[in-house]
């Protein structure tokens, strides 16, 4: 026990512990970042998706309130040939 207590007290032991101490909070900081990086990228992707599926969908609306309301409608636009 006491060759540890005499190792830490000596001057490089303690350079060696300050620096370990000041790595490890960097890299804990670091790996964060890029938990977080990954988060983002995967909430960025389901925004995207949800645009897209929403666009879609207006669409679909949109071609909807445009179709003929009953089949004499149908038959009528056609023979206009506007279908």
């Amino acid at each position: 026990m006491g060759w540890i207590t005499a190792l830490l007290a000596s001057s490089p032991a303690r350079k060696a512990l300050g620096l370990l101490l000041a790595a490890l909070p960097i890299t804990l900081f670091l790996l964060n970042l890029r938990r977080a990086g990954e988060r983002a990228g995967r909430l960025a992707e389901r925004l995207s998706t949800l645009e897209r599926t929403h666009e879609i969908q207006r669409q679909m609306l949109d071609a909807a309130s445009r179709r003929p309301a009953d089949r004499d409608a149908l038959a009528q636009r056609m023979r206009d040939g506007q279908f």
